[in-house]
């Protein structure tokens, strides 16, 4: 996968470099390239923002660099059915989900347009919708200074769906979100050795070897912090799709912090 991502701060983008990122770009599974915007500004200033129209506070990005900028990103690379997706993240985009995610892992190009201020032009994201798919996310509700760290946040999320960055290509199976039975479930907790730490044992099951008890707990236990972090997404869950021993967990007053068993 290719990856284009344009911003006044690069600098923002160094973690790219590190970790599962860097060692996706290492084994040549991840082609990212970074721009500065500022690049394909015309005055002496090298403005990239002015005033809005119809007034308010704050400072909007212009059209012209965003627009040269696409323009000279997109000339470098493949048109047609390989064109690239074009995500800006905003927090007025839709929700950034796993959904999402695996969507935009399956893409071959990805340019990332980094806003600041109060948003970018809207007739840059107009002008682009009519060449390739624009994408306006958003990866929760609350705004950031910039879209840079959503971008990261994006990258990331996308980046580990591809085949070949885990080790495990099973790791994703049971994320939380994940497609499948974690769909609309958070992940349970999870424990590695000791046994026991700091007079907290693993829970018994986890050590029984038996799959299915094991797989049950998971599942008991995903129910029970979906509960109790996101009854949102307790409200959206399909009846017909839960058995008899999901009702009687979700059924359940709230756990308590015991984790001895």
């Amino acid at each position: 996968m290719r990856i284009d991502i344009v911003t006044i701060f690069p600098g923002y983008l160094t973690p790219l470099g590190v970790s599962l990122l860097g060692k996706a770009r290492e084994r040549g599974l991840l082609d990212v390239h970074v721009h500065d915007l500022r690049g394909w500004t015309t005055d002496v200033h090298r403005s990239v923002d002015d005033t809005p129209y119809g007034g308010g506070p704050g400072m909007v990005m212009k059209p012209e660099p965003w627009w040269a900028a696409i323009s000279a990103v997109t000339e470098t690379g493949a048109a047609g059915p390989d064109a690239p997706v074009l995500v800006i993240p905003t927090p007025s985009g839709r929700p950034f989900t796993q959904r999402v995610a695996q969507q935009l892992a399956a893409q071959p190009w990805l340019i990332l347009a980094c806003g600041r201020y109060e948003g970018i032009d809207a007739r840059v994201a107009e002008r682009a919708s009519e060449s390739m798919q624009v994408e306006e996310l958003s990866i929760g509700d609350y705004v950031l200074a910039g879209g840079e760290v959503a971008s990261l946040v994006i990258v990331e999320a996308v980046t580990r769906l591809l085949p070949g960055v885990l080790g495990n290509a099973d790791s994703v199976v049971d994320d939380s979100f994940a497609a499948g039975t974690m769909s609309t479930l958070l992940e349970g907790p999870v424990y590695t050795k000791p046994a026991e730490w700091a007079g907290r044992a693993v829970p018994a099951v986890l050590q029984s070897g038996n799959h299915a008890a094991i797989a049950r707990w998971r599942r008991d236990q995903a129910l029970r912090r979906t509960a109790t972090n996101r009854p949102d997404l307790v409200e959206r869950l399909d009846p017909d799709e839960l058995d008899d021993r999901d009702h009687e967990v979700l059924a359940e007053p709230p756990a308590s912090d015991d984790h001895s068993s």
